[in-house]
């Protein structure tokens, strides 16, 4: 063996230790970056509102505040408490109504095959892809139509709201529990039938029970999804029934922009969606990528 291959033989255990511990060092000195990148808003966001006003300006976003104060804090909340009251109204319900519907449809669609199923779910489908802007004005007339003949008022308030979300998150809620149900075994339902349970009875002892996952993945689709809503809420609720985003849209001043009161607006408005993610997080993925290898 020539000196140049027994330097190269020597060498190569050192090179390939100090490469292993560069990878070591570069991974977490990105997701590093990446926090930090992540937070900036968040930090501008805590800073500002507690700032008074005359220290609330865009040139000093970065600066910590001289005088520390939640006055800011107790003005965003005083406007925003009818508003998040009703968007508590609104997304606790109708996540939950939501949920309960589209696990029925999606067990229907999985585990009782009729015919022509798979038309139905197409069709449910269909329904993900109906742009909001195209449905406000016949959603108003319908509403208006439907609380009439009912004798109650279905049009600017939160029960109508409520429905149009509900109606409205049906196609994403079946498909993400029909995906999960595929995964259960369909031995499970044949040995329910054999022990005589029906459709209803198999549902609420076989398959409620396994659905953790994917309820989280739809309680904290449609609880996002109805929180953060604003064009539906300014088309079909009033005034008295505004929730948080249409609130927050409106805390806005005269003649000066009161930025430490939008900015402990947004952490308010922002502080139950977090709340369930924190909750319900760690179901979210498993319920998500149910089904995605099989069916």
């Amino acid at each position: 063996m020539s000196v140049a291959q027994e330097t190269v033989r020597r060498t190569a255990p050192v090179e390939r230790t100090r490469g292993a511990a560069v990878a070591r060092w570069v991974r977490p000195a990105l997701l590093l970056i990446f926090v930090v990148v992540f937070l900036i808003p968040v930090y501008v966001l805590l800073v500002t509102s507690f700032k008074p006003l005359s220290e609330a300006d865009p040139g000093q976003a970065w600066n910590l505040p001289k005088v520390w104060t939640t006055e800011a804090w107790s003005v965003a909340w005083e406007k925003l408490e009818p508003g998040i009251v009703n968007s508590v109204l609104l997304a606790v319900p109708g996540s939950l109504i939501s949920a309960v519907l589209g696990s029925m449809n999606g067990y229907v669609l999985s585990k009782w095959r009729f015919p022509g199923a798979d038309v139905v779910f197409t069709l449910f489908l269909f329904g993900m892809f109906i742009p909001y802007q195209g449905v406000m004005i016949p959603l108003v007339q319908l509403m208006v139509n439907l609380g009439e003949t009912l004798g109650v008022d279905l049009y600017g308030g939160i029960p109508g709201l409520t429905l149009a979300h509900v109606v409205y998150g049906i196609p994403i809620c079946t498909l993400i529990f029909r995906n999960y149900y595929v995964t259960i075994p369909d031995e499970l339902v044949e040995a329910s039938r054999v022990d005589g349970a029906g459709m209803l009875r198999t549902f609420w002892s076989i398959i409620l029970p396994v659905s953790g996952p994917a309820f989280a993945v739809v309680i904290i689709w449609q609880f996002t999804s109805m929180w953060n809503d604003f064009l539906f809420a300014v088309f079909l609720t009033a005034p008295s029934s505004w929730p948080t985003t249409v609130m927050l849209n409106n805390i806005a001043g005269a003649q000066t922009v009161p930025y430490s009161q939008q900015m402990a607006a947004a952490i308010l408005a922002s502080i139950p969606t977090m709340v369930v993610y924190v909750l319900l997080g760690r179901f979210f993925m498993r319920g998500l990528m149910a089904g995605a290898l099989k069916g």
